[in-house]
């Protein structure tokens, strides 16, 4: 009796230990396990981009998870805390300013795409026609004031002090507004497409992201617009111990790729410029 015992035991060990090994097996080299990334993104245009690019980091072996974010400040946080992987939403500008604020270690590994910052108005229709004294909108973000300044400036509605590098330019160094432009600089970024709603006669410094997001064409419903000469370039940011991080440099590659760059050039029309390097 105690050998019938031991023959089933034996046998019954024997079943599970083949099992496990057919289940290892079934993996085999054409499924391999995956590398995971999370990555925190803006909706629009940034976590659409992401998505199209899901499936060719599928094939690659990575398996991208996107966060989206509606602020310009959890995704840093959550950058520099490990929560997230990488974050594309920001430009470079914006990134080394919030370094200096925070005392955080960001670094980015390139840019993808550049989103122009226009001036949008309801009954206001062109540069002529922005009256003295017109108030002008811009968001409470400092990172781009110096960014909706040049725009101004390069439009001939303002000067500013040509000792002060542009991209660091603040309000307090215009010294010549011959308009007389008054200037609302008290809103989140993504609040302004609804300050263009709620008071048609002002002047609305949006960012192409919320632009889109808001259902306006930068191209076709602006004042004036950014050109492609922008340095303003969004970037993949991340923690600068990741910089050659392997994986991560797939993604970046990616979103760089033909594919994706022809079809950010089709979706948004020239409102999102795909670069390069």
């Amino acid at each position: 009796m105690k050998r019938i015992w031991t023959l089933i035991l034996t046998n019954a060990l024997i079943t599970v230990l083949a099992a496990c090994g057919g289940n290892n097996n079934d993996n085999g080299d054409n499924n391999e396990e995956s590398t995971r990334v999370v990555i925190g993104a803006s909706s629009v245009p940034h976590a659409e981009i992401l998505e199209k690019a899901q499936p060719l980091l599928e094939e690659e072996g990575i398996e991208l998870v996107i966060e989206q974010y509606e602020d310009y400040v959890l995704p840093n946080d959550d950058l520099a805390n490990g929560t997230l992987d990488a974050n594309y939403f920001q430009h470079i500008p914006y990134l080394e300013q919030t370094n200096e604020d925070t005392g955080y270690d960001l670094t980015h590994i390139g840019g993808i795409h550049i989103e122009p910052m226009g001036a949008f108005s309801q009954n206001i229709a062109s540069i002529d026609d922005i009256p003295d004294g017109a108030e002008i909108v811009l968001s409470n973000s400092v990172a781009e004031h110096g960014r909706v300044l040049g725009l101004l400036q390069a439009e001939g509605l303002i000067t500013l002090d040509d000792s002060v590098e542009v991209q660091a330019a603040t309000l307090d160094d215009i010294v010549d507004n011959p308009k007389e432009l008054e200037f609302s600089p008290d809103y989140e970024p993504a609040f302004l497409p609804e300050i263009y709603e709620s008071e048609p006669d002002t002047v609305v410094i949006i960012n192409g992201n919320y632009a889109i997001q808001a259902g306006l064409n930068p191209v076709e419903d602006s004042i004036f617009l950014e050109g492609e000469e922008s340095v303003y370039v969004n970037i993949l940011a991340v923690n600068e111990e990741d910089t050659d991080n392997e994986a991560l440099q797939t993604v970046l590659d990616v979103l760089r790729s033909e594919e994706i760059q022809e079809w950010i050039e089709e979706k948004y029309d020239g409102a999102v410029i795909p670069v390069s390097e």
